[in-house]
């Protein structure tokens, strides 16, 4: 399902990222790398929040899985973000790679440990817990208020500000990924992105579609309207 590597202690941490999240070391916390294939479960909803989590490279979805079976993504993951900060002791959601990806994984407990004694790690625990909440006060507006044009307008412009490179919007998760997200079906999602490159907004780069060319920012921002 994985494979392991620890990685060597060297200095001594005065940051969130010095204690592992953005360092390949670390005297203080344990410190492991884990690569999952794609699909694989990375944790599952209920299980313990023992581990906080880097994306090394790769991405990963969370979701939940409702009681009539349909899916809710909560949120991607991609390259450099962090997730699997709880306020409780398990976690919420499940977690899962898109495809083939690497996280970085700190123990939570010596996370904490380390931040009653360290008013900079416990800034950017802080920093890291309000912006959680405040992406999960976003998609909550999302799903409750924005039709289908505004959801798709807002999904692309937040992967712009995060996947952009070159010009071009590389998407590693699928369409059924962004329906389940938006809270969308799949056709909605294709029939929007369709009218999108109607309009002269986006183009498609490849055969995949998944390469996306934002042809007019200003206009699909328009489209947002909390943007």
């Amino acid at each position: 399902m994985f494979s392991h590597s620890a990685i060597p202690p060297t200095f001594r941490p005065s940051s969130l990222g010095a204690l592992g999240l953005d360092s390949t070391s670390n005297p203080v916390v344990s410190l492991n790398e884990f690569t999952y294939r794609k699909r694989a479960e990375i944790y599952g909803e209920k299980e313990p929040a023992e581990y906080v989590y880097r994306v090394i490279s790769g991405a990963v979805r969370s979701y939940k899985l409702l009681s009539d079976g349909r899916r809710q993504i909560g949120a991607f993951h991609l390259k450099n973000d962090i997730f699997g900060l709880e306020n409780g002791d398990e976690h919420r959601f499940t977690a899962e790679a898109i495809v083939d990806t690497t996280v970085r994984l700190i123990k939570r407990q010596s996370l904490e440990m380390v931040a009653e004694r360290d008013s900079m790690v416990a800034r950017n625990l802080l920093t890291m817990t309000t912006s959680n909440l405040q992406h999960a006060e976003d998609h909550m507006l999302l799903l409750g208020r924005k039709n289908s044009l505004e959801r798709v307008a807002a999904f692309l412009l937040e992967m712009d500000k995060r996947l952009t490179a070159t010009g071009i919007i590389a998407l590693p998760m699928s369409r059924r990924d962004i329906a389940d997200y938006l809270g969308l079906t799949l056709e909605t999602v294709s029939r929007v992105l369709s009218r999108l490159q109607g309009l002269g907004t986006l183009g498609f780069v490849g055969t995949t579609q998944r390469q996306i060319l934002l042809l007019d920012r200003d206009r699909l921002a328009s489209l947002d309207l909390q943007n």
